[in-house]
């Protein structure tokens, strides 16, 4: 792996200090908006976004589940601003501080509610997904590589999804605004090794979700991966983060369409009776570390995958670090560490980058454009040992 670049401190970074001044705030009167909390769960609420702009990091309490384990995590960090902590570190503790605030881990009517499934539904019943579901009639006839091609890049973008752009892009790294694009690597590195296991590891729900499944179903139907493993998070984090309901939510959707659509959930739901795709919920996935700090047992089950395919911005954030790296240092020196072979699909909506060539490096910083944290780019970067 590369010398280490320093770590990103959300005071040094305009985009992460909003998070804490800005976003978190907003969110939490969202979520006092969307749900009736007592009087206990709005005064816990407050405090914690007046902590994020004006106070320090307090410790979760004595009787949290986990409690020990998160004073190990963040001993050099409580008493600290939360600007001046590890952005990825204490982004995390955020959702974690929020859930203790309205009472997720504890017994009672709020024990493993998710916060934020009205926000995750709202999504999953509007027009992104409904036009998503429809233009999956449209590219059933295409050649297979274009077809592939297609739902990669839907799944890449996330809930910018378009189906029918995407057919136009093509290939073409320019027209669908990718930074980088090991694409062609990708599918070569699963025509070299067909029929083996695709690991791949969820970012959103919704519309991001729903191209995620079809990209799996695409991948077992082509016979370029017997058994797809999904990965996703144990617990609600970053508000629209991928959990196993989501799963099901999403499977729904596909099969209460017509067409396409409704053959695409059937093959999942079967995929699913007999084994092939198999879903998983690992707790280090909603821990405030980046991958060198994976557990064996996580690792083991890696690298047996043909390739992982990790998913959105957090995921490249933990694969690569969270540091300010050189933009132009190969992605393959960053993620050397890795225990297999492995695929970003990115949009960028955060500050770390590595792996652009020079000449791409100048041109979007000559842009003008916020172009690493606006979501406006994207890549597709592999890394095989």
């Amino acid at each position: 792996m590369a010398a280490q670049a320093p770590v990103i401190i959300s005071s040094e970074s305009p985009f992460a200090s909003d998070v804490f001044t800005k976003r978190h705030p907003a969110l939490i009167e969202r979520l006092t908006g969307a749900w009736p909390f007592g009087p206990g769960q709005h005064q816990a609420l407050t405090e914690l976004a007046q902590e994020n702009v004006h106070g320090v990091i307090q410790p979760l309490p004595a009787s949290a589940a986990n409690a020990e384990r998160w004073r190990e995590w963040g001993s050099n960090f409580y008493g600290l601003p939360w600007a001046e902590a590890p952005f990825l570190w204490a982004e995390s503790y955020f959702y974690r501080r929020l859930l203790e605030a309205v009472g997720y881990f504890a017994p009672g009517p709020w024990h493993k509610v998710d916060l934020f499934a009205p926000f995750k539904q709202a999504e999953l019943t509007g027009e992104v997904v409904s036009a998503e579901i429809a233009a999956l009639d449209d590219i059933a006839n295409l050649a297979d590589d274009e077809r592939g091609q297609a739902l990669l890049l839907s799944s890449l973008w996330g809930n910018r999804a378009d189906l029918a752009l995407q057919i136009t892009a093509g290939r073409s790294s320019e027209a669908s605004g990718l930074v980088a694009d090991d694409s062609t690597v990708l599918w070569k590195l699963l025509r070299s090794a067909p029929g083996g296991t695709v690991a791949l590891v969820a970012d959103n729900a919704g519309s991001e979700l729903v191209a995620d499944l079809v990209l799996i179903d695409h991948l077992m139907a082509s016979n370029l991966a017997d058994e797809v493993v999904l990965h996703v998070k144990p617990q609600p984090y970053y508000v629209s983060d991928a959990g196993l309901v989501d799963v099901a939510d999403c499977l729904r959707a596909l099969l209460l369409g017509k067409g396409a659509s409704r053959a695409v959930g059937e093959r999942l739901r079967e995929a699913a009776a007999v084994g092939r795709l198999r879903l998983t919920a690992n707790d280090f996935w909603c821990a405030p570390f980046d991958f060198t700090a994976m557990p064996q047992s996580l690792r083991e089950e890696l690298t047996t995958a043909t390739v992982t395919i990790l998913k959105g911005d957090l995921n490249y954030r933990r694969l690569v670090g969270d540091r300010w790296w050189d933009p132009t240092l190969p992605f393959d020196q960053v993620t050397s560490y890795f225990p297999g072979p492995v695929a970003a699909l990115r949009t960028l909506k955060s500050d770390v980058i590595v792996g652009i060539t020079p000449a791409k490096l100048a041109e979007l910083n000559a842009s003008g454009s916020g172009w690493r944290t606006a979501g406006t780019h994207a890549l597709v970067q592999v890394h095989q040992p």
